[in-house]
């Protein structure tokens, strides 16, 4: 599928290292970085061979606010979101197949999907084929690969906990013992504050809050709706019940949702 853009591009890809080829893009700085920050390089630039779907810093930059600065905070959840994006092996694009599985090196699968020309790897779009590494291959991506939530045991807790922008609901999750409740059958709606959302809270009212264990229960229940309500059921002016017997008013203006005061971000 991706023949047609291959040509163009493997004359000019040289034949360094998968790292190499990422160092020497003028596209994947945030990418270097980030390989250097987890002490990647080293690994990278071994036998292989290595695929890596690399993506652009245009994909870097497309993570909701603040998550790019926890994640390379964070060596051991940036190591495994890196990892995320490397395949043991070499695929180049005459490979790849629709529905096809890619296992990375942090033990997920990539799937592939093909329409025409067009190649995705899980929800990234590639944009760039077949750079041809002396250890394997590069290819371009729009989006990052966060790991896969698709897994039968996912819960809303088990995604939280896997996000690298949760952290400080995790904790008051914890502490409120509330992860098994959110780990039940449910279904349950999730309205999930990031670390930046906490952040903005007055000077000690987290601590407050963390110390103040039925006030934060009844928090978190007020972010939490019994029933699955997806984007595409809310409309401005519904109100959704909380656990804690209130309700949250929807606002929708010109796409932007609002819950209560706060928006949607993803």
């Amino acid at each position: 599928a991706l023949q047609g853009m291959v040509g163009t591009i493997i004359v000019n890809s040289g034949l360094g290292s998968v790292v190499d080829i990422i160092v020497n893009s003028p596209t994947h700085t945030i990418l270097e970085n980030a390989v250097i920050a987890a002490e990647l390089n080293g690994t990278l630039s071994g036998d292989g061979p290595f695929t890596v779907f690399a993506p652009s810093d245009e994909a870097f930059d497309g993570l909701p606010a603040g998550a790019l600065d926890l994640i390379l905070s964070n060596t051991e959840q940036l190591t495994n979101l890196l990892l995320n994006h490397v395949h043991s092996g070499n695929v180049l694009s005459t490979d790849l197949s629709d529905g096809m599985n890619v296992p990375t090196l942090n033990e997920t699968e990539l799937t592939v999907s093909i329409d025409g020309m067009t190649v995705m790897i899980d929800l990234a779009t590639v944009i760039q084929a077949d750079l041809i590494a002396s250890n394997g291959v590069v290819h371009v991506i729009d989006k990052v690969l966060l790991p896969d939530f698709g897994q039968e045991d996912t819960t809303v807790y088990s995604i939280i906990k896997a996000s690298p922008i949760h952290t400080t609901l995790e904790s008051a999750i914890d502490a409120a013992e509330l992860g098994e409740t959110l780990s039940g059958d449910g279904p349950f709606t999730v309205f999930a504050p990031t670390d930046d959302a906490f952040n903005a809270l007055p000077a000690g009212a987290l601590d407050d809050l963390l110390a103040d264990i039925p006030l934060l229960t009844e928090i978190l229940k007020h972010h939490v709706h019994s029933g699955n309500v997806l984007s595409t059921d809310l409309s401005d002016g519904m109100e959704v019940p909380t656990l804690n017997d209130d309700v949250l008013v929807v606002s929708i203006d010109a796409g932007s949702v609002m819950i209560d005061m706060s928006t949607v971000i993803q």
